[in-house]
């Protein structure tokens, strides 16, 4: 499987982006899809997760991503959308795509994630 995550760029805080991760090499309807972010000195955060078709298709959040993210999935284009919106200072981060096919108690831990996209780098002006 590789993954690509692009969309992410320089935005004013209170502004919106929708990020965007393609997929190919397998059928991508079997993996659980999520985003996840970094920044430099610390791990990689957990952010949002869809379920593979298979586990029911669910959105999962991090607490700290409730109410302005939202995770979709395509799989007529095999891409996976992460829409931000009202952009904080304190999401400026790699953002980053991954695809795990493991139990639905991991959907939260980047160390089951087997594959990763290379990160679209999203910065937030004050």
């Amino acid at each position: 499987v590789q993954l690509q995550a692009y969309g992410g760029g320089l935005v004013q805080a209170g502004g919106s982006l929708r990020l965007s991760c393609t997929a190919s090499g397998d059928n991508l309807r079997n993996y659980h899809m999520g985003w996840f972010r970094q920044t430099p000195g610390k791990e990689r955060e957990f952010i949002a997760a869809r379920s593979r078709s298979g586990s029911g298709g669910n959105a999962y959040y991090a607490d700290s991503a409730k109410g302005r993210f939202t995770i979709s999935r395509d799989h007529a284009k095999a891409a996976t959308y992460l829409q931000i919106n009202s952009l904080k200072p304190e999401d400026a981060a790699i953002y980053y795509c991954g695809a795990s096919r493991v139990a639905l108690s991991g959907i939260d831990q980047a160390n089951h994630y087997l594959y990763w996209g290379r990160g679209t780098l999203v910065t937030v002006s004050s």
